[in-house]
């Protein structure tokens, strides 16, 4: 080898013009191929892959170009990131990478990161004269038969040079006897086969031994050669030559067989007796690897394993044995051994690139990962399956060679997975087949691609009224299925009004939590709902955001006590008057209470009850009406006056209620009614002024009924002409005067009115003071208003007959003066009403 070095050194401008030879091109599929010589120096330039590449190799960034390496392969390429030139990593000896190959590539992929693309490139390796011919160690002993006739033919040992071409052994040279000559014979594949051929007789008496140089040279420049000594002892006659029962032994083995094994057994035959006769068996030209794979018993001519088959280091292997006779008679046959695969071999996977994460709104095609994929096993068992889980989005996609790109099949969706663990299985077809696996994990990156959702499109809630300022109201929630930042969510209302006033005097949402607190205390009776819009929105860039729409309705309390509105509590310190007559029979209407509740619902349900009365059981309420009739028939020891305490309670938790004072008056005639209406004190309450006003206009209009009474009862006079006014005398009045009640907040009151028909008879010197039975009429009442429409009552009769013992005197006397005197202390609207009767 120090030889070689010296001869490299002395022709090293010999070998750059070589260099200057090799040629780069660049085929369709991808492939860079360079052509160099073995045995260069380390760090040789080989090719500028930068500029073959299209790449400006003097701005290469950091690790942008690279040579993918693979592991236990020798790495025999280097990359000078700084210039992009290919280099030699190590020395390269191509007898010891392919021995006897024609061809000797090298295979190796470059990775250019920033394009995420595979470049292969294949560096052929020439071959240069670097190893002379060599001959088995050792002198070689040739034993010749005496007897051997002019031109026989003896095998001479051959040379072995690892070199190619005009590389390798060319000639043969034999010196050292003239009863000997040299032929060389080209055999199949263009090996040379080296014959001793006898010019001369031989005498062994004469000469028992000739020593011979046997000299080889190949065709390299300078010309190597290489001689070994062969020693020929003339030997006793032996007439016969073994001869092999077949010239050809064709054996197939599987790779992997066990050490021992007998693959083949070798005969030959020998016809001569005797030591002649006997026959031993060896290899011929059998190099170091062949020896240490094989053993082959000199006497049996069995063949033995001895070392590790492996299809993969070599798939078939040519013997040449020799069966030699002890006369030095010898005849060779060939054995051919070839190895069949077995798929010993599992598939190898090696990560070339590998992003870890990737965004969830990656198009359907990002390159994952780069995976090289290596099986050493050939034919069936070198073809592998390579597959990814068909229920994970990604797909492998082959590039150049064993390369594939491992790519998103679709769009990803960080909301559906947020991680995946994706097995990238290898499988070759031998049987039984071998597979391997990787796990290859790879995190979803989040975008803000999902606006705040809310569960519901719209929110109803209800809560009391009369609640306390900054209670909270109601709690909604919106979710973001997005990550961090993005699914972090503000609330906010939107801005509306409420009668006329800002939304947010009224409630105010807490941004973090969407809970609705009240600013103030609501009142059912001043508004019953409340509409607004909450929006929900994300911390993303740009923000998302959605909108619900929220009514919070306010429910009633019970926080408004029942409003009496008949009788209307006076004003004068008076209780109100009804009348009742004594031959009422029971279940006579005397009056109805009416009464009110600014509540709603049950909280509005009103029920009435007599609380207090000056006779027990003689007067009976409506629980739900109101309605006052008596009970019973009165009785002589009645009182006249009865005091009547109704207490309206309405339905609320707890209830609440009011009270009112009703005077009923029992009264058979009118005079007797009069009397007992003034006899009736006012009760001890402190009253308006009112009363006196009322009084003063009552006597007015008492005048111009009196008025009026004279007018008519003078053209009676006048028509009739007749000493008696009437004989009998009645008065009937229709069309009696309403009395309105209004409703509040939708609660429809009726109008209750009592029509009561008077009828004044004169009979023997006696006035009787009739009451019927009271009608009563309903009217509807605006309840948004509140306005109370009276009907206008017209329409009157009067009719007044004469009676065979009455004057108009005795009914001025005796009825018209005395009421003029008790009418006085009669409520107004009494009054009025008796006077319109």
């Amino acid at each position: 080898m120090e030889k070689t070095q010296k001869l490299w050194n002395c022709k090293e401008k010999g070998i750059f013009q070589y260099l200057s030879l090799l040629f780069v091109w660049k085929a369709v599929s991808g492939q860079i191929r360079y052509s160099i010589p073995e045995e260069m120096q380390k760090g040789s330039f080989v090719g500028n892959i930068a500029e073959d590449l299209g790449m400006d190799g003097k701005h290469l960034p950091d690790r942008d170009l690279r040579i993918v390496t693979r592991t236990g392969m020798v790495q025999y390429f280097s990359l000078n990131i700084h210039n992009g030139h290919l280099q030699t990593s190590e020395r390269i000896d191509r007898e010891a990478i392919c021995g006897q190959a024609e061809k000797c590539i090298l295979n190796f992929q470059v990775i250019v990161e920033s394009k995420r693309k595979l470049y292969g490139v294949e560096v052929e390796i020439t071959d240069i004269n670097d190893n002379a011919p060599q001959f088995p160690s050792g002198e070689q002993e040739l034993k010749i038969n005496e007897i051997s006739i002019q031109g026989s033919r003896f095998p001479l040992p051959k040379a072995q040079d690892q070199d190619l071409g005009m590389n390798s052994v060319q000639s043969y040279q034999l010196t050292g006897s003239s009863h000997f000559s040299l032929d060389v014979k080209m055999g199949e594949n263009s090996a040379r086969h080296v014959e001793l051929v006898l010019e001369k007789s031989l005498d062994r008496e004469e000469q028992s031994m000739y020593e011979l140089i046997l000299t080889a040279a190949d065709g390299g420049d300078p010309v190597r050669t290489g001689t070994v000594q062969i020693k020929v002892i003339v030997s006793d006659a032996n007439d016969n030559a073994p001869v092999f029962s077949q010239p050809l032994y064709t054996i197939s083995i599987e790779e992997n067989i066990p050490k021992g094994s007998t693959i083949c057994r070798v005969r030959a035959v020998d016809p001569d007796e005797g030591i002649n006769g006997e026959l031993k068996y060896s290899f011929q030209e059998a190099t170091k690897k062949d020896s240490q794979m094989f053993l082959l018993n000199s006497t049996t001519g069995t063949i033995l394993v001895i070392g590790d088959i492996d299809f993969e280091i070599s798939s078939f292997y040519e013997l040449e044995v020799h069966a030699e006779d002890y006369g030095g008679l010898f005849d060779r046959a060939k054995v051919e051994i070839t190895v069949t695969d077995l798929n010993d071999n599992t598939p190898e996977l090696t990560v070339t690139f590998l992003t870890k994460s990737i965004k969830e709104n990656s198009p359907a095609g990002t390159v994952i990962a780069i995976l090289n994929i290596e099986d050493q096993d050939s034919g069936v068992n070198g073809d592998v399956t390579c597959s990814v889980p068909e229920i994970l989005p990604f797909q492998l996609k082959k590039s150049t060679d064993n390369f594939y790109s491992l790519v998103t099949a679709e769009v990803l969706d960080r909301e559906q997975r947020e991680s995946y663990n994706i097995t990238v299985s290898v499988t070759d077809h031998g049987i039984p087949p071998l597979s391997t696996a990787m796990v290859i994990s790879l995190y979803i990156v989040d975008t803000n691609d999902n606006p705040p959702h809310f569960s519901d499109s719209v929110y109803i809630s209800y809560f009391m009224e009369n609640n306390q300022r900054g209670a909270s109201v109601y709690s909604l929630t919106a979710s973001d299925p997005d990550w961090e930042e993005n699914s972090r969510i503000t609330y906010s209302i939107t801005k509306r009004d409420i009668n006329d006033s800002s939304l947010s005097s009224y409630i105010s949402i807490n941004s973090e939590t969407g809970i609705i607190y009240a600013l103030r205390s609501f009142d059912y009776e001043e508004f019953q709902e409340i509409n607004f819009q909450v929006k929900a929105q994300d911390g993303g860039s740009p923000p998302l955001s959605s909108s619900v729409s929220v009514t919070l309705f306010i429910l009633d309390q019970n926080d408004n006590a029942p409003e009496i509105l008949y009788p209307s509590t006076p004003i004068d310190g008076s209780t109100g008057v009804e009348l009742a007559p004594r031959s009422s029979e029971p279940g006579y209407l005397v009056t109805k209470v009416v009464a009110v509740d600014a509540d709603s619902g049950q909280n509005s349900w009103l029920s009435y009850q007599l609380l207090k009365a000056t006779e027990p059981g003689l007067f009976s309420i409506g629980l739900h009406t109101g309605e006052i009739r008596t009970a019973r028939f009165f009785l002589d020891k009645d009182v006249l006056r009865q005091s009547l305490v109704v207490l309206v309670k309405d339905n609320g938790e707890p209830p609440l209620s009011a009270s009112t004072t009703i005077t009923v008056v029992l009264a058979n005639s009118i005079p007797e009614s009069l009397s007992d209406i003034s006899s009736i004190s006012a009760p001890a309450d402190p009253q308006s002024d009112l009363t006196f006003y009322l009084v003063v206009a009552v006597a007015f209009v008492s005048c111009l009924f009196f008025t009026f009474l004279l007018v008519l009862l003078a053209l009676r006079l006048h028509r009739w002409r007749t000493s008696q006014l009437c004989e009998s005398g009645s008065m009937n009045f229709t069309r009696v005067p309403v009395s309105q009640f209004v409703g509040i907040d939708g609660v429809r009151a009726f109008l209750h009115s009592y029509c009561q028909e008077v009828s004044l008879t004169t009979d023997s010197r006696k006035s009787q003071f009739n009451i019927s039975k009271g009608n009563y009429s309903n009217t509807l009442t605006d309840h948004l208003t509140g306005e109370v429409k009276d009907p206008i009552l017209v329409g009157e009769d009067f009719n007044l007959t004469t009676g065979d013992q009455i004057t108009l005197q005795l009914l001025w006397k005796r009825f018209v003066i005395p009421s003029m005197k008790r009418w006085q202390c009669i409520p107004l609207w009494e009054i009025l009403q008796k006077i319109w009767d």
